[in-house]
């Protein structure tokens, strides 16, 4: 009995600490509320949107939250005035100050980016960006709002080593390429979800070197890059944001759930979301990427010939962060020269 009852306890992740909450974290920024009732936390940056001639919603990647957005970080502010661009990012349920979602899908984060640009009044059409894992819940996007989207680009995007599509012998190789830790923790969430909360959590065996954010997963520049997110991250209100301060399970561990889970569709499936050139797909990746393995993105830049895929040589996880690299990413997505 005493056995029993320390596996239920060990096994069952904690309450979460919902934001506003008598012993939640507080309520800091602004917030729309979704038909269901949840919230969703947003912050707003560039040109008033009444006035911006492009409008961008930024999805944000893995134990991060909507402050650490490239492009408000990095990119150029001149160019920003001079494009006339609105960018909105926003913390996904469970992280920041958006409230968690133990239903969460593949299909209800792409709606919760619809609805977060519709109570925003961004207009038929907006331009959407993810990185990491948000690159991650782009596809649930281009597969059931397609039609909202006026472009697309993918930084780094995570991907699933179970989809279909991949030949098994190209996926088992690079999943053997991983961590033996990040091997057990991905198998584990896949196989048997239910333990993946005791798995990542327990100290016996190695768990995921994502979560404990292991130094071996990032190259001497990311490391740079990485620093200068830090450096941006100081102002008085975002250093009470702990991006998993509701609970680590309603953030990281739903991430991986969902992302690593059996999907409902293929997105070597999609087809081309702009056929007439109305828009475009960039996929972004750094060849020396310890996270996410280039060469099944090669893979899927092959399999989806309408995806225009970038290489940055020499670069790992974080290139988005170097000096003007996000002004690059965003001219190309608005096709813009100047």
């Amino acid at each position: 009995m005493g056995f029993s009852a320390w596996a239920f306890q060990s096994f069952r992740p904690p309450p979460p600490k919902i934001c506003g909450s008598q012993d939640g974290p507080s309520i800091t920024s602004s917030r729309i509320k979704l038909r269901d009732g949840r919230h969703l936390s947003y912050s707003e940056f560039g040109v008033p949107k009444d006035t911006a001639k492009y409008k961008i919603i930024f999805i944000h990647g893995f134990n991060s939250c909507k402050e650490h957005n490239p492009f408000v970080i990095t990119a150029s502010r001149d160019l920003i005035e001079e494009l006339g661009v609105y960018i909105v990012s926003f913390d996904r349920p469970g992280y920041g100050e958006s409230d968690p979602h133990p239903q969460k899908t593949l299909k209800s984060s792409a709606l919760d980016v619809e609805e977060l640009a519709d109570q925003l009044e961004l207009g038929s059409k907006f331009f959407l960006v993810g990185f990491s894992m948000g690159g991650f819940l782009v596809w649930p996007c281009l597969k059931y709002i397609r039609h909202r989207l006026a472009g697309v680009t993918f930084i780094s995007p995570g991907l699933n080593y179970w989809w279909p599509s991949f030949p098994s012998n190209l996926s088992n190789e690079v999943y053997y390429e991983q961590h033996k830790a990040d091997q057990w923790a991905l198998r584990v969430t896949h196989h048997l979800p239910w333990l993946a909360y005791w798995w990542n959590t327990q100290k016996w065996f190695p768990s995921s070197s994502v979560i404990s954010v292991s130094p071996d997963l990032f190259t001497l520049d990311d490391m740079v890059h990485m620093e200068i997110l830090s450096k941006h991250s100081t102002s008085a209100e975002e250093k009470k944001i702990n991006p998993s301060q509701q609970g680590e399970f309603e953030s990281l561990h739903r991430d991986l759930l969902l992302g690593f889970s059996n999907w409902e569709f293929d997105p070597m499936e999609l087809e081309n979301p702009f056929p007439n050139n109305e828009g475009s797909v960039n996929l972004w990746m750094g060849d020396e990427d310890r996270i996410v393995p280039v060469k099944l993105q090669r893979y899927i830049a092959q399999k989806l010939p309408w995806i225009n895929y970038h290489e940055i040589p020499n670069a790992g996880h974080m290139y988005v962060f170097a000096d003007g690299m996000s002004d690059t990413i965003l001219k190309v997505l608005l096709n813009v020269k100047v």
